[in-house]
């Protein structure tokens, strides 16, 4: 993977934990020689994941609407900043941009952005590997809901497999890397 597509909050959340892990993956990233696409905001875990990149000489590209980059504080140190019309314009530019997308811990925006790429997936229009960075088990009640969700009929049980999801971000990348795409009627 040359790019990978970091979702995460615009916050830090309660916990230092997710912090440190924003910092591990940038380090991660960046080390590994992998561009990091995200939304490029400069507060939260986006602008910590961004940072630490950047202060290991990765690459890092950023990708905002120009409402957010009015209202909010645009990462001004990129290697690439990207100012879009819209929030449509914006996730398209990113999905195109990545070979795989991460979601850490986040609000919303972060669910909205991941439950897209995951219903692409879902319908074939990328085989793209999409990981969860479960840092402190954040995300084990949506994997709940995921598994919910299957036990009711509304998806199929190898549906369960388009996401891959690990506690550390080594771990993560590995599962992300053997990651093989199925076929969805």
């Amino acid at each position: 993977m040359k790019a990978i597509c970091v979702f995460c909050g615009s916050s830090y959340g309660q916990s230092v934990k997710y912090k440190e892990a924003a910092q591990e993956l940038g380090t991660f990233l960046a080390r590994s020689g992998i561009t990091l696409i995200y939304g490029g905001g400069m507060r939260g875990l986006m602008g910590e994941v961004a940072e630490a990149a950047l202060r290991h000489q990765g690459r890092v590209v950023g990708i905002i609407p120009q409402f957010l980059k009015d209202r909010e504080v645009a990462h001004n140190r990129l290697s690439k900043l990207l100012v879009v019309d819209t929030m449509h314009t914006r996730k398209a530019k990113m999905y195109e941009a990545a070979d795989g997308f991460i979601a850490m811990p986040g609000g919303y925006g972060t669910y909205e952005e991941l439950f897209e790429v995951l219903s692409w997936s879902r319908v074939g229009l990328h085989q793209k590997p999409i990981g969860l960075l479960n840092v402190d088990r954040f995300f084990d009640p949506l994997l709940d809901l995921l598994r919910h969700t299957v036990e009711n009929g509304f998806a199929a049980p190898k549906d369960l497999g388009l996401i891959v999801s690990a506690g550390d971000v080594p771990k993560l990348y590995e599962r992300m890397k053997t990651f093989r795409h199925h076929r969805c009627s």
